[in-house]
């Protein structure tokens, strides 16, 4: 895996997608200017193949459940960063190639 670009909040996630055409994004729920949810589904429509998995503290069923309808590949908990967010991650890149 390579990180190719970081962003401060949603708007620039969105931006940097445009520029660096990433297989996947991390975003939090929560973040300044633009929130996650509506970053990804900007990044599902100006990029359908990228990969969005929600990085977050919110560890929620609601949380779960709004990733799923918006379509994200995954999310997983900041509780949980050292076992299963590079699995994730992966597994993910994995079914790509």
């Amino acid at each position: 895996m390579e990180i190719c670009g970081e962003a401060e909040n949603g708007r620039e996630a969105i931006e940097r997608v445009r520029e660096l055409h990433p297989d996947l994004v991390l975003l939090d729920i929560v973040m300044p200017v633009m929130n996650g949810i509506e970053a990804a589904h900007e990044i599902h429509r100006i990029s359908p193949s990228t990969k969005i998995v929600f990085f977050t503290i919110e560890d929620t069923p609601e949380a779960a459940a709004v990733a799923r309808l918006i379509g994200a590949d995954g999310l997983v908990p900041k509780s949980a960063a050292g076992t299963e967010l590079i699995p994730t991650l992966k597994r993910l890149l994995e079914n790509e190639h």
